[in-house]
C-alpha cells in the first residue's frame, strides 16, 4: 500500500517536472513523462490510462515508446523553447564566465535534441484529410 502511494506521488511529481520541462530548457519533458507512465503503470491504472489518453502527453509517449522518436512538431517547439530560454538566461546573467558556460550547455543540449529521430504519422498529414 505504501509503495502504491509512493509510486503515485513520484508519477505526479514527474508529470509536474515534465510540464515544467516544456518551458525550462534543462528539464527534459519526455523522460519525465516516461517515468510518470512507469510509476502509474505500477500504482494506478486509472492515472496510467489518463496519461496515455491525454491530448498532449499521450502522443508523445506513444511515439517515443513505439518509435524511439519525437514528432516534428515536438522537435520544432522544443528547439524554439530551448533557444529562447537560453538566450534569455544568457542575456540576464551578469558574469561573462557564466554566459560562456550557458552557451556551451546550450550548444550541447540543442545538438543532442536536434539529433533525436523524428517520426511523423502519415495519417496526420493534410493530404489524407
Amino acid at each position: 500500500m505504501i509503495q502504491k502511494w509512493l509510486l503515485t506521488g513520484a508519477g505526479s511529481i514527474a508529470i509536474l517536472l515534465g510540464v515544467a520541462g516544456i518551458f525550462l530548457p534543462l528539464l527534459p519533458t519526455t523522460p519525465f513523462l516516461l517515468l510518470a507512465s512507469y510509476c502509474f503503470m505500477k500504482s494506478s491504472p486509472r492515472c496510467h490510462r489518463w496519461l496515455h489518453q491525454h491530448k498532449i502527453f499521450g502522443p508523445i509517449l506513444t511515439t517515443w515508446q513505439e518509435q524511439r522518436a519525437v514528432s516534428k512538431v515536438v522537435k520544432q517547439r522544443g528547439a524554439i523553447m530551448i533557444s529562447l530560454s537560453f538566450c534569455f538566461s544568457i542575456y540576464i546573467v551578469p558574469n561573462i564566465w557564466l554566459k560562456g558556460l550557458l552557451f556551451v550547455v546550450f550548444v550541447i543540449l540543442i545538438s543532442w535534441f536536434l539529433k533525436l529521430p523524428t517520426h511523423e504519422l502519415v495519417a496526420n498529414r493534410r493530404e489524407n484529410h
